[in-house]
């Protein structure tokens, strides 16, 4: 797919009855059964998808009996905590809070589960795998499913409608300058489809500023004898290398130690640290 520039600068950032019951989904190899997100593309119309927040937490498939995640490994869930979900299969994202993603990972990671801990823990749904009809059919059923759980901790993530791009940006940027981490768009038309879908797409904001170039670290295997890595030092004095973004002629002729140059990124670690950083140019003012 065919993807156009999406940079957002900073400054950006200011302007009852229960439905019949869903037949199971299989989660017996890695991602069965499930949809996948591709990105999505400036060139779409966004008015035909249903948009929700993208949860930055871990991906959880309850497939009526067994909490697995996205590799199919079941998760070491409380009793208590599985016991609460229904009885048919959900799709969606553990979560804590928006900027909490380490510290839930490492939540619903550990081989035997905290119960202080899981009591922090929300399940943020947003499909039915293996239901039949569209998605915004699908996202009515889940609502109704969700409510009459009456759980807390079990929450159908809020799908709206968005007409334009600038009010897609625009929603974007307020999520983004909430906290958040991006925005998903489902075709409210699609029937589930299990693997990579054009039907549902997901939108990052990603980040752009400068660091000086401290180190060269020499590339290997077909990079051997090449730049494999910049190592860069941010305006804090933090380093951390970027190896991606670069041309071929970049990297036989590296920018030189001491210049300064924009890269991109996504967001940042804990520590501060740039995610899924890739170079852009040598700065334009130099």
């Amino acid at each position: 797919m065919l993807t156009t520039r999406r940079t957002l600068l900073l400054t950006l950032l200011a302007s009852a009855a229960l439905p019949r019951p869903v037949r199971a989904a299989r989660f017996d190899s890695p991602s069965a059964g499930l949809e996948l997100a591709g990105l999505y593309d400036d060139t779409l119309d966004p008015a035909p998808f249903l948009v929700s927040e993208k949860y930055d937490g871990v991906r959880g498939h309850w497939d009526g009996t067994t909490l697995r995640f996205r590799s199919g490994r079941a998760v070491a869930a409380p009793g208590w905590f599985t016991a609460r979900l229904p009885s048919v299969p959900l799709d969606g994202e553990l979560w804590l809070a928006r900027g909490r993603f380490d510290e839930l990972s490492g939540i619903v990671r550990r081989r035997v589960p905290v119960d202080p801990d899981w009591q922090r823990v929300r399940y943020m749904v947003f499909d039915l795998p293996g239901a039949d009809g569209p998605f915004a059919a699908r996202e009515r059923r889940l609502r109704e499913i969700v409510a009459a759980n009456a759980w807390d901790a079990l929450v159908a993530v809020e799908q709206s409608r968005i007409a334009d791009h600038g009010a897609l940006r625009r929603r974007l940027a307020a999520t983004v300058a909430q906290g958040g981490e991006g925005l998903v768009l489902h075709r409210a038309d699609a029937p589930h489809r299990s693997g990579r879908s054009d039907a549902l797409l997901k939108l990052k904001p990603e980040f752009d500023t400068e660091a000086v170039v401290v180190a060269h670290h020499a590339g290997r295997g077909r990079l051997a004898g090449q730049l494999g890595a910049l190592e860069l030092r941010d305006a804090a004095g933090r380093r951390f290398l970027v190896g991606s973004g670069f041309s071929d002629a970049q990297r036989s002729a590296p920018p030189p130690i001491g210049s300064v140059v924009t890269y991109r990124y996504r967001d940042l670690t804990p520590n501060g640290l740039p995610r899924f950083a890739s170079f852009v140019r040598v700065h334009e003012s130099l």
